[in-house]
């Protein structure tokens, strides 16, 4: 199983990531142009794409966004007890907060469901779904607690600031468009698949660019401490989640697996847009994902035992 998760997963992400950084050292890219391309076109694209072609009942995507909400509100929670605790800056609590809360379930998630589930098309909607609500999380909290930090509590910017985000208007038009069957005519269905499967290069790209811009301190105790919340907190609340409710089977299996994933590069790129810690986030990506070699083999197997 590590073989196969090392040489069909978690390698290509580093030929991408390791591409990036030496692109980055030769040519200078622009992040922040890099960043737009994501916010504005490619993360909306996936997200409306995902949610137009779900195969999930209504039943089963209330359960899923009941689990979800569940999930993140109790991270949030620890995060929040634990920054206030350690006196950490505003700017500095909205960076960990997000390096918990916001995970790789896109470009990182969808590869490890099609290798775990072999391409089971419930299991492929079931992470699509959890992708789409994570790409809403990052877009509503994520972006508002970095805007507040750096505004100053300034809300009717910050609401301003999140009304301008494509993201949100994707996912309700995706929803809309699935439940009434709209068809797409090629002209828009061609872009926005194009849009959606260049997602997981540009993002991975991106962090590469970004890792060889700010240099890895491995001394910083707020990067362990959320590296432990993120890969061992998180999946351990998955768990007894998905115990609690009921769920079963596929479902069960996949949001398990769902809540063990690494810290997302939305989270990186997120504080490459608004200048707010930047450095901090690229390694939580980086060193997150770097050990999720290990705890995603392990709660594969977990996962299998319970579902």
């Amino acid at each position: 199983m590590i073989g196969e998760i090392l040489l069909q997963v978690v390698l290509p992400v580093f030929i991408l990531i390791g591409a990036g950084s030496l692109l980055q050292r030769l040519f200078r890219l622009d992040l922040y142009t890099l960043a737009k391309i994501n916010f504005y076109y490619i993360t909306p694209a996936a997200v409306f794409m995902s949610m137009y072609l779900s195969k999930m009942s209504a039943s089963l995507l209330g359960l899923v966004v009941g689990f979800y909400a569940l999930y993140i509100g109790i991270l949030y929670i620890v995060s929040f007890t634990l920054t206030r605790s350690l006196k950490y800056s505003t700017s500095m609590k909205a960076a960990f907060t997000n390096s918990v809360i916001l995970d790789n379930a896109g470009n990182y998630g969808m590869p490890v469901n099609e290798l775990a589930f072999h391409g089971d098309s419930l299991a492929a909607s079931l992470q699509s779904l959890i992708m789409a609500l994570q790409s809403l999380l990052t877009f509503t909290y994520g972006v508002m607690s970095i805007q507040r930090a750096k505004l100053k509590g300034n809300y009717r910017i910050v609401i301003i600031g999140f009304l301008k985000m494509p993201v949100p208007y994707a996912l309700v038009l995706g929803l809309v468009f699935h439940a009434f069957s709209v068809p797409l005519p090629l002209f828009i269905s061609k872009p926005l698949t194009y849009a959606q499967e260049s997602m997981v290069a540009v993002a991975l790209l991106t962090l590469g660019a970004q890792i060889v811009k700010y240099p890895i301190r491995l001394a910083r105790l707020d990067l362990y401490l959320s590296l432990l919340l993120r890969l061992l907190a998180a999946p351990t609340i998955g768990i007894l989640l998905v115990l609690a409710l009921g769920i079963k089977g596929i479902p069960a299996q996949a949001l398990i697996i769902a809540s063990g994933m690494p810290t997302g590069v939305n989270a990186s790129l997120l504080a490459e847009e608004y200048g707010n810690e930047p450095d901090f986030a690229a390694q939580t990506v980086l060193i997150s994902t770097l050990l999720n070699v290990v705890t995603i083999t392990g709660l594969i197997s977990v996962a299998r035992m319970l579902g």
